[in-house]
């Protein structure tokens, strides 16, 4: 039995029918009925604001008012909640401010935009008495913010460990289990759509400290921005250095990271060993997951499609029930996100974090070598856990160069970069030297 047709109905404006703007339109007119029986109130959808009126979409848009004006929108007081699916920074900031101000919820799937500008706008919401709900910002339909802001309140946060963009995930899977090159993952990725033709937000690790600067809000109320988060790209990775990981027993992801130690919090974007057989270490393809480790209820993990229309989108319509029902205003006063904090969460430097290291040399294969390296590691405080040398083979020339793979025990990252340092002016060390983290 449906929904009563003279049921009580909320209208809404949608900004943006690009692929999550339409993946939203689809839900919105495909399960209206679905959507009315769990917010107990019909969406009356009125405005779509797109930049080409003329285009031909794939998505019925009977009874909707399409308009390249958003002042229309936002001036249009029947409009209660407004759905934020351009993306990008200009001129998303003021028109999510402009909508607050005119007193309509937001709901938005812009990671930048709250990594960047979440105080502001947050600030904005208070002032208007109104909700912002982001789920669909970070994993895509994994649900990790209300897991974060509800389900996982009673915990402090210890350890985040996350898989964040599909792009990166699926290059570095197209590498370790099929040899290809980083070049050829990349074509391949944005073949398939998985890739932009400019991949640079993804691949230099930026779109991940975007995701992990909103968790990092909603795991420790600490207020970062993305320029703050240490991060390295996936973009100058070797394949060698995937192949020798794996004989080593791990996989390499691009993991953001964030860890709550009594010196503080720890936050890193990076390529990672994670060790195989772990739930981490075998996410695949173009998925996404995040693992949270809290003090009550342990070890956790969240996994599924971290972008696409649908996926997106259905984080999105579960934003837009929750406004809907008054839940997300409830919500937003709680835990009021981005707001000046009432102790400030110290950060550990960058040079102190400990972890533990995978290490790639480029030696001559002469006698002594290993010892030379041994020793400097050794006077930094940085013992060997593990050595893979590969031999050149008889036919070799003399003193051919050999790779040398070492795998440290817990070790201070300053030390390791000034042990490298050392090691790279060696006569016998071909540099640079390659130094990856390595995650329990």
């Amino acid at each position: 039995m449906g929904p009563a047709k003279d049921m009580e109905h909320v209208t809404i404006g949608l900004i943006g029918l690009g692929t999550v703007g339409t993946g939203v339109a689809r839900i919105l007119t495909e399960h209206a009925d679905r959507i009315a029986r769990r917010a107990g109130k019909r969406v009356r959808w009125k405005w779509a604001v797109v930049r080409d009126p003329a285009k031909i979409r794939d998505v019925k848009l009977d009874g909707v008012r399409v308009t390249t004006d958003t002042a229309r929108l936002i001036d249009d007081p029947e409009v209660e909640i407004v759905v934020e699916a351009m993306g990008g920074i200009d001129p998303a900031l003021n028109i999510v401010l402009d909508c607050l101000a005119a007193g309509k919820h937001v709901v938005t799937a812009n990671k930048a935009l709250l990594a960047e500008h979440g105080p502001q706008i947050f600030a904005q919401a208070r002032a208007a008495g109104r909700a912002v709900a982001f789920e669909a910002s970070v994993g895509g339909g994994i649900p990790i913010i209300q897991a974060l802001g509800v389900a996982l309140a009673a915990n402090q946060v210890q350890n985040l460990a996350a898989i964040l963009n599909g792009t990166c995930n699926y290059i570095l899977t197209k590498m370790m289990h099929e040899g290809l090159a980083y070049a050829d993952a990349l074509a391949q990725a944005q073949e398939l759509g998985y890739a932009e033709a400019d991949p640079t937000l993804d691949v230099d690790g930026t779109d991940t400290a975007h995701k992990l600067a909103i968790l990092t809000q909603l795991a420790f109320q600490a207020t970062v921005k993305t320029g703050d988060i240490p991060r390295q790209g996936i973009d100058r990775l070797q394949l060698a250095d995937l192949k020798y990981a794996g004989e080593l027993g791990h996989a390499v992801k691009l993991l953001a990271l964030a860890k709550f130690t009594t010196a503080g919090l720890e936050l890193r974007v990076a390529p990672t060993l994670v060790k195989r057989g772990t739930p981490l270490a075998e996410v695949r393809g173009p998925y996404n997951a995040i693992r949270v480790v809290g003090d009550a209820v342990g070890d956790t993990f969240f996994y599924g499609r971290g972008a696409g229309m649908m996926p997106t989108a259905s984080a999105v319509v579960g934003d837009l029930i929750d406004v809907m029902t008054g839940r997300a205003i409830l919500s937003s006063l709680v835990l009021d996100l981005w707001a000046e904090p009432a102790h400030t969460v110290a950060r550990t430097p960058p040079h102190q974090i400990k972890s533990h290291y995978y290490l790639r040399f480029t030696i001559a294969d002469s006698p002594g070598v290993l010892a030379k390296l041994a020793r400097i590691l050794g006077e930094h405080g940085i013992s060997i856990a593990s050595v893979i040398q590969h031999d050149t083979g008889d036919d070799a020339p003399d003193n051919s160069a050999v790779p040398l793979v070492i795998m440290t025990h817990l070790a201070v990252e300053a030390e390791i970069h000034a042990a490298l340092g050392e090691i790279d002016q060696l006569d016998v060390v071909r540099p640079p030297s390659v130094c990856l983290g390595v995650e329990d």
